[in-house]
């Protein structure tokens, strides 16, 4: 078939345009081979990364090299699960007495130092009661009126021709006069006063305004709030002394609420304070209180503390670590063989033959006394880099040298 001359041409210059597209992508991608043929024949120098994939990476070490790394098996270590919680000290409020007066009066004297020791019984301080002087007043009345009674009876016992009901009337003034001073006497002692001290007021007829209020038990006096002329009552705030027995500590810490479960009476605590960073106290969790903080959602746990020699002090800062299962084994690594990227994964490095290293990615878990617990990504027995892994991974991130 014959076409025409205009269409004949129109179809010869579409052809040489399609020519034309063919070449030039054949050249394209020739300059697009010849260019990723070069860059992987590129060489590399002793120790660099043989490509961009962290756990493919390796490394081959001079002799030199291998002295700034150790090399040792994975093994294993037996890990304690344990929860860690900041909390304060404070006196076993069980063991800590206010000791108010049992009645209301002013301050006479303080007898007992912030920080001293007391024993049971021993005086604390003194006050001026007016219940006490009523009390007084009313047993050397009481006093006087039996010896009235007394010399009464006497002398009616002594008269002869005195009618019966006298002497019985006498008879009866003495024995009221006498348990009224029985009652005046036991009252007086409710005070804490002795029999001596009564008898020489009896004797003296003079009374002692001093009502002493002494340490219900022993132990420290942790807080002094008494002076002379300071008028106190019973169970009004602040108490003049507190005492407590300071052989035991109170620490308090707070824990997430969603923790709770892990923690049950009698886990085994150990604590820490800043000023004895080498000491490690030990005691048990006593209590896990009930109310949940709504602002925080935390929760209070009490732990008991032995502390014979009194260096914990109330309101110092702790640090807590409570065991809260029992110990896991499982596979480990020293801590200096793991290493965190630029890139948040963590890494340790594999070998075979103690050359050629192999960088390989790992998912680490708990640690524990300078060891890391590997969950994934190394198996026990393989030989890996234990001390100077981050050595390694530098060395992989250095620009190669000329």
């Amino acid at each position: 078939m014959k076409y025409p001359v205009h269409i004949s041409k129109r179809f010869a210059v579409v052809l040489v345009a399609a020519a034309a597209i063919v070449v030039a992508t054949g050249l394209l991608e020739s300059g697009r081979s010849r260019s990723q043929a070069t860059s992987a024949n590129t060489p590399q120098e002793a120790g660099a990364k043989s490509n961009t994939s962290p756990s493919e990476a390796t490394l081959d070490l001079s002799p030199s090299q291998l002295n700034s790394i150790k090399i040792e098996p994975v093994g294993s270590y037996l890990f304690p699960v344990e929860k860690e919680a900041v909390g304060n000290i404070d006196y076993d409020e069980d063991l800590s007495v206010q000791v108010f007066p049992a009645y209301q009066g002013t301050i006479i004297q303080a007898l007992g130092e912030l920080g001293a020791e007391v024993q049971k019984e021993q005086p604390l301080y003194t006050i001026k009661s007016p219940d006490l002087i009523q009390a007084e007043s009313t047993l050397i009345g009481a006093a006087a009126t039996f010896v009235l009674t007394n010399k009464e009876l006497a002398r009616v016992q002594g008269l002869g021709g005195i009618a019966e009901r006298e002497k019985e009337q006498a008879t009866s003034d003495q024995q009221t006069a006498e348990g009224a001073l029985k009652a005046a006497r036991d009252a007086v002692r409710v005070f804490g006063k002795t029999d001596a001290e009564i008898d020489q007021m009896i004797a003296s007829r003079k009374i002692d305004p001093a009502l002493v209020v002494r340490s219900p038990i022993p132990g420290k006096i942790t807080s002094k709030n008494a002076q002379p002329g300071f008028l106190v009552q019973p169970g009004n705030l602040p108490a003049p002394y507190s005492v407590a027995d300071v052989s035991i500590k109170w620490m308090l810490a707070n824990v997430m609420e969603s923790e709770i479960p892990l923690f049950h009476l009698g886990q085994p605590v150990q604590v820490r304070v800043i000023s004895y960073p080498d000491r490690v106290f030990k005691g048990k969790v006593s209590k896990i209180y009930e109310t949940v903080d709504p602002n925080t959602h935390r929760v209070t746990i009490r732990s008991e503390i032995a502390d014979p020699n009194d260096e914990l002090h109330s309101g110092m800062l702790a640090n807590f670590v409570i065991s809260v299962h029992d110990p896991v084994e499982a596979t480990a690594l020293p801590a200096n063989g793991v290493v965190r990227e630029p890139d948040g994964t963590m890494t340790a490095w594999v070998t075979t033959d103690r050359h050629r290293f192999v960088q390989r990615i790992i998912k680490t878990g708990l640690r524990k006394d300078g060891r890391v617990q590997i969950l994934d990504g190394l198996q026990r027995g393989e030989l890996v880099v234990a001390d100077g892994a981050v050595f390694l991974s530098n060395m992989l991130q250095a620009p190669p040298s000329d």
